[in-house]
C-alpha cells in the first residue's frame, strides 16, 4: 500500500521532517516515490510547506496519511 508519511532528515536533535509518498513497507528513512513537502518543528511558528495538489493526487488514487502528515497539513 501507498502511504504519505515523514521521512526524518538533519541532524541529531535538530530534526527536520520530509512529506513523501512511499510504499508502507519501507522503512522510516527508506526509499520514496515523491518528495511533496517538508515540515520543520523547531522553527518559530512550525514551518509546513507541501503541494497540495500533489497531495490530493495520491489521496484520490488510494495512499494513506499518517496521523502525523494528517495533523500537520489539516486533512481528514
Amino acid at each position: 500500500m501507498t502511504v504519505v508519511r515523514l521521512t526524518r532528515m538533519g541532524r541529531k536533535k535538530k530534526p527536520f521532517y520530509r512529506i513523501v509518498v512511499t510504499d508502507s513497507r519501507k522503512k522510516r528513512d527508506g526509499g520514496w516515490i515523491e518528495s511533496i513537502g517538508h515540515y520543520n518543528p523547531l522553527s518559530d511558528p512550525e514551518i509546513v510547506k507541501f503541494d497540495e495538489e500533489r497531495l490530493n493526487y495520491w489521496k484520490s488514487v488510494g495512499a494513506k496519511l499518517s496521523d502525523r502528515v494528517k495533523r500537520i497539513t489539516g486533512s481528514k
